[in-house]
């Protein structure tokens, strides 16, 4: 079940928040979430729901046994802990990565096995990284563990974060569980930032998403420069208003039971450098792999070779979370690589560099990294950026450039606007304008506004094909 499915909209939903703002007590609000959060997730198949409940029971056993080892000692602690990194890192890899391992080894040594038949689980990616959080947190004595499995269950299932993130840290969670409170300005808010997320979603990813489908169709020998430059600057954008909106309308749903998640994006378009880019896109996972990969091997307190190989480790298996394709680890090694030099050889000379030639440098990086992201292949990456790049012999335009920016005009243009910061900026000055005629205007056109975005969201979705979203395959 997707966010921006009609029967979450218009059954689920509604039906979830009537039974959850019926129910009284703590303890029965969060039986209610973990039970709508179980049938949710059940839409995915009964491997997938037995796959997710057994990660709730398993971390919520090893996060009591963590504290029950360490009255003993800090290495019986740490065993415990090693089991369970070690059991949610083998959930991940079994679903996630055994066809793609086993394939490897049979290209690799031409072995004669079968490849196994395993199905793929929406969002394992998410709460497999949840349950090691969990019991990293407990074990770092950040948060105690759950004494009530559906406070585990709670924060492993949350339907709002489950398929593809914001990765929020137990330690940040746990507090929210027991002690947090719903009132109407909290739900309001929240469903305004639900509404924001469908309509990126909705009315602004679609388009840009048959421009990039449009392009890439094509065969590529076919393809002039600027035609698959269009193709690759529609998908940069689709990536961003797909995932920003899904993260959206994630942070709402909580708001609208009083939970706070974590921000995911910041308009990253607008970073100045690889390391501020990381610091705006995807903003959970980066501080995930930070806190719980990159500083364990010591971070960038250690000398340049070592600290080289820390970037690459912690750029290839971000690129292998992603997918099992050997084409995300080079995406992953790609920004490893950019790291490296931006932190090595140019360090704090990058800041002496004219910010606006910074910033283009930035976008061509980052839109050359959605290009080998999106592809089928590594190859397929290579040729299509050979294209662009005027490196196949390619013309620098076609017959169907045109046609490409005339019929997709409005989706480029507002798309590239809106992955600026200039809502934020409109937002910024109304509200300054307090008590002004202005700002009374702006008040009271709000709500109309966002219920002009969410009935458009609805024609959208009901006028086009359904699209889940992009990282529903993470």
């Amino acid at each position: 079940m997707a966010f921006n499915s009609m029967t979450f909209l218009f059954a689920f939903l509604p039906f979830l928040l009537l039974v959850y703002f019926l129910a009284r007590g703590r303890g029965l609000r969060n039986g209610v979430l973990v039970l709508a959060s179980l049938i949710f997730y059940a839409a995915g198949g009964t491997t997938a729901l037995l796959a997710l409940i057994a990660s709730i029971i398993g971390n919520y056993g090893l996060g009591l046994g963590i504290e029950a080892a360490r009255a003993r000692s800090a290495r019986s602690a740490r065993l415990v802990l090693s089991v369970g990194v070690l059991a949610n890192v083998g959930l991940l890899g079994y679903f996630k990565y055994s066809g793609f391992v086993i394939g490897t080894l049979i290209r690799a040594f031409g072995l004669e096995i079968q490849v196994p038949s395993v199905v793929a689980l929406t969002g394992v990616s998410f709460f497999t990284f949840l349950g090691i959080s969990y019991l990293v947190d407990i074990y770092r004595e950040r948060a105690l563990a759950a004494r009530n499995p559906l406070d585990a269950g709670l924060y492993i299932a949350d339907f709002a974060t489950l398929l593809a993130g914001p990765i929020v840290r137990w330690e940040d969670f746990a507090p929210q569980v027991r002690d947090r409170q719903e009132s109407v300005p909290t739900f309001a808010e929240g469903a305004e930032r639900f509404i924001i997320g469908l309509g990126k979603k909705a009315i602004l990813a679609g388009g840009l998403a048959a421009l990039n489908a449009d392009v890439f169709a094509v065969r590529i020998g076919a393809l002039s420069v600027l035609d698959a430059w269009l193709g690759a600057i529609a998908y940069t954008l689709q990536i961003y208003f797909d995932f920003s909106g899904y993260s959206d309308m994630a942070i709402g749903l909580g708001l609208m039971f009083g939970i706070r998640l974590p921000e995911n994006f910041r308009w990253p378009y607008v970073a100045t450098s690889i390391t501020d880019f990381w610091r705006r896109w995807h903003m959970s996972l980066s501080r995930w792999f930070r806190d719980y990969v990159y500083i364990p091997l010591g971070g960038s307190r250690v000398g340049n070779v070592r600290l080289v190989l820390n970037l690459f480790i912690v750029w290839g298996l971000t690129g292998l979370w992603h997918g099992a394709a050997w084409v995300f680890v080079a995406w992953g090694l790609y920004y490893g690589a950019l790291l490296v030099v931006e932190k090595l050889v140019l360090g704090a000379r990058i800041e002496r560099i004219w910010r606006p030639m910074r910033h283009g440098a930035v976008l061509v990086a980052v839109i050359v990294g959605w290009v080998i992201f999106s592809a089928p292949g590594v190859y397929a990456a290579l040729d299509r950026l050979q294209v662009m790049f005027g490196l196949a012999g390619a013309p620098l335009t076609g017959p169907r450039t045109i046609f490409y920016l005339v019929e997709y005009r409005f989706d480029l243009l507002v798309g590239i606007i809106l992955s600026m910061p200039v809502g934020a900026w409109v937002a910024q000055r109304l509200e300054r304008a307090g008590s002004s005629a202005i700002g009374t205007i702006a008040r009271t056109v709000r709500p109309v506004g966002f219920a002009l975005v969410f009935a458009l969201s609805i024609a959208f979705l009901v006028s086009t094909s359904y699209q889940p979203f992009i990282y529903f395959k993470f």
